[in-house]
């Protein structure tokens, strides 16, 4: 099972490959800020239920129950 730094890593390397300004690349740095910075994947996930606008939250939530079922 990954760790949320091992998650953190591959959302970052989504980001970087996202187009500049795109949704992707704000839900994939949004999801790899939070996986960096929260305790385990529930926290995380409760973390980005906050995020706005909807459209990045929607992005970045896929991509986290992406990424997470990977694991």
């Amino acid at each position: 099972m990954r760790d949320n730094l091992d998650l953190a890593a591959s959302a970052q390397e989504l980001a970087d490959a996202a187009p500049t300004g795109s949704t992707a690349r704000a839900a994939a740095s949004s999801v790899a800020i939070t996986l960096a910075t929260t305790r385990d994947i529930d926290h995380a996930r409760e973390t980005l239920d906050g995020l706005s606008p909807q459209e990045v939250r929607e992005a970045a939530l896929e991509l986290f129950e992406r990424l997470s079922s990977d694991s």
